[in-house]
């Protein structure tokens, strides 16, 4: 018998890519999303796969599902600064209420439950690289908050039920991935800067630039949250790509790869804005046998190649993604 797994946030950028990878594995996957974030044209090639059912539902409404469920990966909540900091209460709601819900179900069905956690629990992190056992500096009460403390509540009641319940779960810390489906306006700096590039216009830096990011790409992200998820291991695990690079650099890389002229312009930095992201993978290393295999020329080549493929229409859309009907006043 196949083995069936919820993928929450399943029209989101990792979503989508989850889904196919478990899919061409031999599982049953129910997606589940309801489009906040995610993009119905993310899932659309699924539409018709026997394998592949979906549910549009927002997570921090009660969740039921029928039948046997062995696996849930939850990866339903707004991931760019654009989006939770337009969201900031249905940011904090998916990762409480909607990570309580999914940990109820996870225990209802006695299945497994991987929760996506995020490099911002390091906050502007005084430890460089940051390890799994570092508390992070994070500041509770500033606009990245609602975003930072959302994931680290959710690890914290993850644990919970993993210590009173004996629930099987799984905690992966995502560091900043790129590859195809990433949504063009979502404020993250690899899609603003192939997207300021192909439009013709400079390519903007908030501070001097000599903030460092590493960037993982997806197919390499999604193998290690695979073989996490497979493993027996209950504790946080860095998912994330080791080699950093100034975000200056890297402005020049993708001014080199677009083969444009833009000039680099420079805005001030926005509050809490961490000055250095770079994961210590040792310990995926040594659990799961992991580490990232692309390299990034190659990951950057490939999601230029979809970017360029958008339509006019797409890549000079302006506007930022429309939150009205999911705000309550």
């Amino acid at each position: 018998m196949s083995k069936t797994v919820l993928i929450t946030g399943a029209a989101g950028f990792l979503g989508s890519h989850l889904c196919d990878r478990f899919i061409k594995e031999g599982f049953n996957v129910i997606g589940m999303d309801n489009f906040i974030t995610g993009d119905q044209k993310n899932i659309r090639h699924l539409k018709d796969n026997p394998n592949f059912e979906f549910i549009n539902h927002d997570v921090t409404e009660f969740i039921k599902i029928e039948g046997d469920l062995d696996y849930i990966l939850h990866f339903a909540s707004p991931a760019s600064p654009i989006d939770y900091l337009k969201i900031p209460i249905q940011t904090l709601k998916v990762g409480s209420l909607g990570t309580h819900n999914l940990l109820g179900l996870a225990k209802a069905k006695n299945a497994r439950i991987l929760i996506a956690s995020t490099s911002e629990v390091y906050g502007d992190p005084l430890v460089h690289p940051q390890t799994e056992d570092y508390y992070g500096n994070v500041n509770t009460i500033g606009p990245r908050g609602v975003y930072d403390e959302a994931k680290r509540f959710q690890e914290s009641i993850t644990m919970a039920y993993h210590r009173f319940h004996g629930l099987e779960t799984r905690i992966v810390r995502i560091f900043n991935t790129y590859g195809p489906r990433m949504r063009l306006n979502d404020g993250r700096v690899v899609p603003a800067f192939m997207g300021q590039a192909l439009r013709g216009e400079d390519l903007t830096i908030f501070g001097d630039g000599l903030q460092t990011r590493s960037f993982c790409y997806v197919d390499d992200q999604v193998e290690g949250i695979y073989r996490l998820l497979l493993s027996d291991y209950s504790y946080p695990v860095n998912i994330g790509n080791p080699h950093e690079v100034t975000i200056k650099n890297f402005a020049e890389e993708i001014i080199k790869l677009t083969g444009t002229e833009q000039k680099i312009v420079y805005k001030d930095l926005p509050m809490n804005d961490p000055m250095q992201r770079q994961p210590d993978i040792s310990l995926a290393k040594k659990l799961l046998n992991w580490e990232p295999k692309v390299e990034r020329a190659e990951g950057m080549k490939i999601t230029f190649d979809y970017f360029k493929s958008l339509t006019p229409d797409e890549l000079y859309k302006s506007e930022h993604k429309d939150f009205s009907k999911h705000i309550k006043n």
